[in-house]
């Protein structure tokens, strides 16, 4: 009961505050406010970009590698890029793609890729600088890509090389505004293609595995528009069987890739094997930073804050010295006055921090409907911004409430 006439009495003394004195209260809280708004927000932003990348690093799976001229990080232990050693290193090819599906007892697929940009026509609908992924058998079930209408490649028709080809959600709504693409023609540079499929529209992510504004045909016929020995980015991506550790895949990989390109046991690899795995460890000490700044930035806000409300508090407290008189005359112990206070602190605190949080959770709204970027206010966010207020307004209060209860009855009750 006595937990109880606390909060009652401190909810109404905070909002009799809040009405009486509301210029000062509102300057006061507004250091709260901008607390929790600069903190929550950077927390925010963090998680809903890291669930983005997480959710792009399931679609691919864990064992999943990538076998690139390029690698992605330094060496382990180095932190400089030798970007040297490594420009004159040959790009993977489709013949070592072969290779490696006849060789390997633990990969499932192994999906020879490059990409280029190329309008595309149908009548008078025109798409400008699509990108053209020409690839091998294994793509969709290495990138778990959906199909929205029609069917996909068959393997048959990858190694063949035929001229169909599956569109992207937001190309096939360019080229085709009205009807379903699937069964109607489209040109490529002189060629013409037949539309076998439409891919679900995936949204962007981080690996690159979107294929909203890409098209994908057959590497075989690809090579009849555009010679890959000509371009860049060329890669080899190999999904291991189910069960299979990146590790052994990994391992088995690159014996396989040194026994095709003939490399001398005492010679360095002329490739990079690059695992989806890896990012994860160094994605996780960004994240950190990203937190760890966060706090910094939103703890200044917060601290100036704490002084508004601790102003509240002894400005709260001299007003009300002769209630405190007459409380203390009637029998309240001193804990009771301090608790009385410490709990309006807070909740003139609570108040700041709600409205920070309010103001976060409308810009999520607003970003994630204008913005292609699913941006959400976590209930851990929420939780952890009224758990600061709350924490700040018992610590600003503190002091305060400590003055209110040691005060003397009769000097209290006398008090002009």
């Amino acid at each position: 009961m006595l937990i109880f006439r606390l909060i009652i009495e401190s909810f109404r003394f905070a909002y009799s505050s809040l009405v009486v004195n509301r210029l000062r209260t509102i300057l006061s809280l507004l250091g709260i406010t901008i607390g929790i708004f600069c903190i929550i927000s950077v927390f925010t932003i963090i998680d809903s970009l890291e669930r983005t990348v997480r959710e792009s690093m399931s679609k691919l799976g864990s064992n999943v590698i990538y076998v690139q001229k390029w690698p992605w990080a330094a060496p382990p232990g180095e932190t400089e890029y030798p970007w040297w050693k490594y420009l004159n290193r040959p790009e993977p090819k489709m013949s070592e793609t072969l290779d490696i599906l006849q060789r390997s007892s633990l990969a499932q697929y192994a999906v020879f890729n490059y990409g280029f940009s190329v309008t595309i026509k149908n009548g008078g609908n025109v798409a400008e600088s699509v990108q053209i992924i020409g690839a091998s058998h294994g793509l969709i079930e290495t990138w778990s890509l959906k199909i929205a209408a029609g069917r996909p490649i068959t393997e048959q028709e990858f190694n063949a090389g035929t001229n169909f080809v599956m569109l992207g959600s937001d190309i096939a709504e360019s080229l085709f505004p009205i009807g379903n693409p699937v069964g109607k023609f489209i040109k490529i540079q002189g060629f013409t293609l037949f539309v076998v499929g439409t891919f679900e529209k995936m949204g962007d992510d981080v690996f690159g595995t979107s294929m909203d504004k890409r098209v994908l045909i057959p590497a075989r016929f690809a090579a009849r528009m555009v010679d890959p020995r000509t371009e860049s980015g060329q890669n080899i991506i190999v999904k291991g069987k189910a069960d299979v550790p990146v590790n052994r895949l990994s391992e088995e990989l690159e014996g396989i890739m040194r026994s095709i390109r003939r490399i001398k046991p005492s010679a360095e690899n002329d490739f990079a094997l690059n695992e989806v795995s890896l990012i994860s460890g160094q994605l996780d000490g960004l994240f950190k930073v990203f937190n760890v700044a966060g706090w910094i930035i939103g703890g200044f806000a917060i601290l100036v804050g704490g002084f508004g409300i601790a102003n509240i508090m002894f400005v709260s407290v001299k007003e009300r010295t002769k209630i405190i008189g007459l409380q203390k005359a009637m029998g309240a112990k001193s804990r009771f006055i301090l608790l009385e206070f410490l709990f309006e602190a807070s909740i003139l605190s609570l108040f700041g921090g709600i409205i920070g949080l309010l103001i976060i959770w409308s810009l999520t709204f607003v970003v994630s409907k204008v913005y292609d970027f699913n941006l959400v206010l976590s209930v851990g966010n929420i939780v952890t911004g009224l758990a600061i207020s709350i924490v700040i307004g018992l610590i600003a209060g503190l002091v305060p409430a400590r003055a209110a209860a040691h005060l003397d009855p009769v000097t209290a009750m006398n008090a002009v």
